[in-house]
């Protein structure tokens, strides 16, 4: 039964690694960021993981190009909310299957919590994506949104980015050699992630 998760985590774990192999490995990174503020499930750390790992010098850059991916996603994540909740932020939140946890983020954010959660989502592993669209669907003010967004996420980010370049291609291959505890770890944040929206 959890065979299947297993397996598909690999596969997307092998798919996103393969690009830190090639040229275009942080072009595929700010896009992977972009994606995933807005819609896709897997969060950039992988990748920007492979990438300084393998290039150690280029820490930074990867750091920045991974943060400004994100920002540009949270501003497209924010535009669903705001614009196309119907024909777009509804069907992603039914694809994942959050409508609850969708419903108190709503009534986060028209409380006094909503920035609070906005930078715990930015920098943890809560959905940023939920977070994005909830903020443009409560019509958050888009600057504050932005600059919280830019924060927290390059804060992570950055943080990410430095730990690789001290320690370098070790933690690349533990995730590799222990890769069925690193996916139920991911698995695990997820989850917990989530677990969040009903707690706060």
């Amino acid at each position: 039964m959890l065979e299947t998760p297993r397996h598909w985590l690999r596969r997307l774990y092998n798919w996103t690694l393969h690009w830190a192999e090639t040229p275009h490995a942080l072009t595929a990174l700010f896009v992977l960021a972009v994606a995933e503020a807005s819609v896709f499930p897997i969060p950039p750390d992988i990748l920007l993981i492979a990438i300084v790992a393998a290039l150690p010098k280029y820490w930074v850059r990867a750091a920045l190009l991974c943060t400004m991916g994100s920002i540009l996603g949270a501003a497209l994540g924010y535009g669903v909310g705001t614009g196309a909740m119907a024909t777009l932020g509804q069907p992603i939140i039914n694809f994942y299957g959050v409508q609850p946890q969708w419903d108190r983020v709503v009534e986060i954010y028209t409380g006094e919590l909503g920035v609070w959660f906005l930078a715990i989502a930015a920098f943890s592993p809560i959905p940023f994506k939920v977070a994005t669209i909830a903020a443009g669907a409560t019509e958050m003010a888009f600057w504050p949104f932005l600059m919280i967004s830019a924060l927290g996420r390059g804060g992570r980010f950055f943080l990410v980015a430095a730990i690789l370049r001290i320690l370098g291609t070790p933690v690349r291959k533990l995730i590799e050699k222990y890769f069925d505890l690193a996916a139920l770890l991911f698995v695990l944040l997820l989850v917990g992630g989530f677990l969040v929206f009903t707690i706060l």
